[in-house]
């Protein structure tokens, strides 16, 4: 059966299965009528004449209200321990919008050290199993009431910074931490109680230092000396407290409750049809929500724990918002063939390609530059008489062919050194062509006559240069030369030397010619 989320602004349904979402009853009345009573003031659905609203059947909530601890948080904090839970000794959850403290005491019982602050814890629970924890952070969250911490034995230290804590009278409950020696109130209405120094000091002896202070004798002595006076006061104030938090309590609600009937309101005048300009309209809205964030932020409120969860909210919303804004809108179909039949290039996946033509063996090949370490799983071909089209993970190639070609003897290849698709495909007009054999040399298989050199040639004969006996290579007279007259040698006559002119000075500076 279908059931929807009851919370209000939420979509979710079981209808489609989505992984780490569960869907949660709200609790029936005759087993736990408390307990369905505050999930229904949680959830601020009221009819209208003031009744408690009770949904029907098939509405459930969504596992995306509750921010809660999880095996999955835990063992993602727990990676300085190799991501065991069991042996975990630190483990750091803050900042995490934790709203309820859970199953921490039952998978990390060796916990020493436990980091919760920043989140919206508004009670102190499930903890009394971690005898071995030393210190707790549980500061800047919801929390109002100090208590079941009376099993952590071993607490040494405890935080407790910008809380909600007003009920000084529960600081009592540590008395059985007898090891605790830090405790930290910063920023809680308690501090502002008058005597609340000395309440702590005289409830809480073991204590050697409070809120970064240390703690000195003559202090603790004076503390327990007006004890009675001091716890006096104490309680008065503890009940004005009191009394003016639950004023604040009834205005949130009917703030709450008010801010509902007003966004249903709006929500019917925005789906109503009165206005027809859908730009007018859209720039009304921008300016209504503009208005409502300058009025949330500007608007002075109390610092309560309602006040702090509901900025919260707000955050969350606008992030919602920003992010659904973000998400891409579905793309329309692209058009790959026209009404009129013509067919269009497409290239989503922007690959770079190369379309040749073999006209030797009459085909086209396509050369595809598909990514080298893609799948071939992630790739479809299919080749058409005159165009072909390569589905790359879910992106579409498409090309228009010169020519018609053959679809069934087409043939698509992966490189396996570049990764390329090459897809061959034959041209369906004209003869293919087989491909042109190299010549090979004619063999006889019949023995041929041999001449004496081919039978030489087969013995390994060294072969030798004939030359003619007759014609003897004389050394001596390789270059020829002239006779010489006998005789005594004659002797070269000298070069006659010109005289020099009348004209001529000789310059003894300048050296004579050779």
């Amino acid at each position: 059966m279908p059931k929807n989320c009851v919370v209000f602004g939420c979509a979710n349904h079981n209808w489609k299965q989505v992984k780490q979402r569960l869907y949660f009853v709200l609790p029936k009345r005759d087993k736990s009528p408390q307990r369905r009573d505050k999930w229904l003031a949680a959830l601020h659905w009221e009819n209208e004449d003031g009744s408690h609203w009770s949904p029907p059947k098939s509405r459930v909530v969504c596992s995306d209200h509750f921010v809660s601890v999880t095996e999955d948080l835990i063992r993602r904090r727990a990676e300085h321990n190799e991501c065991q839970i069991l042996s975990l000794e630190e483990v750091s959850l803050h900042q995490q919008d934790i709203e309820k403290i859970e199953h921490i005491d039952k998978w990390c019982r060796d916990l020493k050290i436990l980091y919760l602050q920043n989140n919206l814890i508004p009670r102190i629970e499930n903890l009394g199993r971690l005898k071995k924890l030393e210190y707790l952070n549980l500061a800047l969250n919801n929390i109002e009431v100090i208590e079941n911490l009376e099993g952590c034995e071993s607490l040494c230290k405890l935080d407790l910074t910008v809380n909600f804590v007003a009920r000084l009278s529960s600081v009592q409950t540590l008395k059985d931490n007898v090891h605790l020696r830090e405790l930290f109130l910063v920023g809680n209405p308690c501090t502002q109680f008058e005597g609340y120094r000395d309440f702590v000091l005289a409830s809480l002896p073991q204590l050697k230092s409070l809120d970064g202070t240390h703690v000195t004798r003559s202090e603790r002595i004076r503390a327990s000396q007006g004890l009675e006076e001091v716890r006096r006061r104490v309680s008065e104030q503890e009940e004005e407290y009191l009394k003016r938090r639950a004023v604040e309590k009834e205005e949130e609600h009917r703030k709450g409750k008010g801010d509902e009937t007003g966004s249903q309101e709006t929500e019917g005048d925005i789906g109503s049809p009165a206005l027809e300009d859908k730009q007018e309209l859209k720039e009304t809205t921008e300016s209504d929500e503009e208005r409502r964030e300058k009025e949330f932020w500007n608007t002075p409120c109390p610092f309560t724990p309602e006040s702090r969860l509901e900025t919260h909210r707000h955050l969350e919303e606008n992030k919602r918002t920003k992010d659904r804004s973000k998400e891409k809108k579905a793309k329309p179909p692209r058009t790959l063939i026209t009404a009129d039949g013509r067919v269009l290039n497409v290239n989503e996946p922007k690959l770079g390609f190369s379309l040749t033509e073999d006209d030797d063996n009459n085909r086209i090949i396509l050369d595809l530059s598909v990514y080298r370490h893609m799948d071939t799983s992630l790739m479809d071909v299919d080749v058409q008489p005159m165009y072909i089209r390569v589905t790359i993970k879910g992106k579409i190639f498409q090309l228009l062919l010169p020519s018609e070609v053959k679809p069934d003897s087409s043939t698509a290849k992966r490189s396996q050194t570049t990764g390329h698709l090459l897809i061959n495909m034959p041209k369906a007009l004209g003869e293919i062509k087989a491909p042109k054999a190299a010549a090979r040399p004619y063999r006889d298989d019949h023995r041929q006559r041999k001449s004496p050199d081919d039978k030489k040639r087969e013995k390994n004969v060294p072969e030798r240069l004939e030359v003619d006996a007759s014609k003897v290579l004389d050394l001596a007279n390789i270059v020829p030369r002239h006779n010489a007259t006998e005789g005594p040698l004659e002797a070269t006559p000298w070069q006659q030397i010109p005289v020099p002119s009348e004209d001529f000075v000789d310059d003894f500076d300048v050296p004579p010619l050779i």
